[in-house]
């Protein structure tokens, strides 16, 4: 069964016992986290369990630092 990231808020909040608001924060921690990573360039892909696996090509990578670079300047 595939659930979407608001039920699997809901269901690990249930399951642990804990705020919603927390289990939240957790699951956006672990996508910015994998943002930083995927930033940095030098990784292999990374699977988050129930969400799935994520990678991305080293040109993608570049395109998106430029892009990150040309908005901060």
């Amino acid at each position: 069964m595939k659930k979407n990231s608001q039920e699997l808020i809901y269901f690990l909040a249930n399951k642990y016992n804990l705020p919603i608001s927390k289990v939240e924060e957790i699951v956006s921690y672990q996508f910015k986290f994998v943002n930083q990573v995927m930033k940095e360039g030098s990784f292999a892909p990374v699977r988050l369990p129930y969400f799935g696996k994520f990678s991305a090509k080293k040109e993608r990578i570049k395109h998106v630092n430029r892009i990150s670079d040309e908005s901060k300047g």
